[in-house]
């Protein structure tokens, strides 16, 4: 079975293992609270070919996601650092089971995330997080330093190098740590360039956003199959990871782990 599994912002494989079963969509009674603790939120039910539309265009700005996906959740994380949760409403979309609306009337390229705002509808994951970022109020998630903007340009670019590598791995099933070491150890080095914070500029910022749905993913997976633990030798990565696990507007977006594995198991053929 093949996939198409683009890098740039979208997550797309010809046959979908992302869709969420009745089991796993969140109900009304999951309950979420922002960065600040000043505001909790109920995740909204996922829409499928069976739902009607939201009143698109009607002055409400929303995200369409899917809770699943880890390009969805770039900016959905940022929406939520920046305490937007009442701003933008979430639109979670089931991948499998699309609705007919989402193409003909929002997205026309029929692929999550996609912002709407103004009355018109932006894409890409990496293009959304900087639009949320410079476009709403809020905590900002790029210092003013110019060594840092530059060095978080550098990292961002290095992000799809960084899901080739692993993309690559699981499509070979075999001499994983020399497909993903060099990557990883990139990283690593990446972090002990600023000695102001745990995170890749000092303080969480959008540099954190691009990287911390992939690493969520592939470390659990990895580990699994591989028994391979990516963090191990690595403690600036291993740092990073238990700081990031304390700022909720992330922790918030977290899928179920075992899940995830599951999803990519299957996806690349590691039964």
């Amino acid at each position: 079975m093949q996939y198409n599994y683009p890098l740039g912002g979208s997550w797309e494989p010809i046959k979908s293992l992302l869709r969420i079963s009745v089991s796993q969509k969140p109900q009304k009674s999951i309950v979420l609270a922002m960065a600040t603790g000043k505001f909790q939120e109920v995740l909204p039910p996922v829409l499928d070919a069976t739902s009607e539309p939201p009143p698109l265009f009607d002055g409400t700005t929303r995200l369409y996601i899917n809770y699943s996906c880890p390009f969805a959740q770039r900016p959905w994380v940022t929406r939520n650092y920046k305490g937007l949760q009442d701003t933008i409403k979430l639109v979670p979309i089931d991948l499998q089971n699309r609705p007919s609306w989402y193409k003909e009337k929002v997205y026309p390229e029929n692929k999550v995330p996609a912002l709407e705002h103004n009355n018109e509808v932006r894409g890409e994951s990496l293009d959304l997080v900087k639009y949320i970022n410079e476009n709403f109020e809020g905590p900002r998630l790029l210092p003013d330093d110019p060594a840092k903007v530059e060095f978080a340009e550098e990292l961002i670019s290095y992000s799809d190098k960084f899901n080739a590598a692993f993309r690559n791995a699981f499509i070979s099933k075999k001499d994983i740590e020399n497909h993903i070491r060099d990557t990883l150890d990139h990283l690593e080095h990446a972090l002990s360039k600023f000695d102001d914070g745990p995170f890749f500029l000092g303080q969480f910022s959008v540099v954190d956003v691009v990287y911390a749905p992939f690493i969520e993913r592939y470390g659990p997976l990895i580990l699994e199959v591989w028994k391979y633990d990516i963090f191990a030798g690595r403690p600036k990565l291993a740092s990073w990871s238990e700081e990031l696990n304390k700022i909720e507007a992330y922790t918030q977006t977290k899928y179920d782990s075992k899940a995830l594995v599951e999803i990519y198991k299957k996806m690349f053929g590691l039964n």
